[in-house]
């Protein structure tokens, strides 16, 4: 199970269908709780190179295209589940996959950052997830929402799949692609351990 966590593996066995299941991995991680474990940045630098390198014979204009609405359409999704459900969810126990602290964090993010926090979030795994419901409780004008989520949708795809693609001819980048992608997971939890350890110190 923790296998298919890893990007390559993912997509490997995904076959052709591999851009699918991208895009399918994208909408969850954005707009279901249930997908904050779920590879984004290094699944969409993965991708990328699977483009550049023809393992994706779809172009890469279109990739884009359909990940950032993907990714925009999870976020919406996830705003609209925390304006209905979400106060019952955000208040659920801790459990095996759900930690309250994660519901806090993400809070913390968007008091902090505003609307700036939509697009900022994009590149913050375990916020990206959370944010869209939390904002949907906290009221966020949805015009504003949808707005910031466009442009974070945008940015986010746009950079991660490109760099991968930029990237893809690099030979060395080709025969070390799970120790690039490890780094790019270990790299995107700076923020999150920086926050966790921020609001730790706080309370002590």
């Amino acid at each position: 199970m923790l296998s298919y966590l890893n990007p390559q593996n993912l997509l490997d066995a995904a076959g052709s269908a591999a851009l699918i299941v991208a895009c399918i991995v994208v909408f969850v991680e954005c707009g279901l709780f249930v997908g904050f474990f779920l590879p984004g940045d290094s699944l969409l630098f993965t991708v990328g190179i699977l483009i550049s390198t023809g393992v994706i014979t779809t172009p890469l204009w279109l990739s884009l295209l359909l990940l950032a609405a993907c990714a925009i359409a999870g976020n919406i999704t996830g705003y609209r589940i925390g304006e209905v459900v979400g106060a019952r969810l955000l208040q659920r126990p801790d459990s095996r996959f759900f930690k309250r602290r994660y519901v806090e964090e993400t809070n913390s993010f968007l008091a902090r950052h505003g609307r700036m926090s939509i697009v900022m979030a994009r590149f913050t795994p375990i916020v990206r997830t959370f944010i869209t419901a939390v904002a949907g409780v906290a009221g966020m004008r949805r015009r504003e929402f949808i707005t910031w989520s466009i442009v974070g949708g945008l940015l986010w795809t746009v950079s991660m799949t490109g760099a991968g693609y930029a990237l893809g001819s690099i030979a060395f980048v080709r025969e070390h692609l799970e120790m690039i992608v490890l780094a790019i997971v270990l790299v995107s939890f700076v923020p999150v351990a920086h926050t966790y350890l921020k609001e730790r110190k706080r309370r002590v």
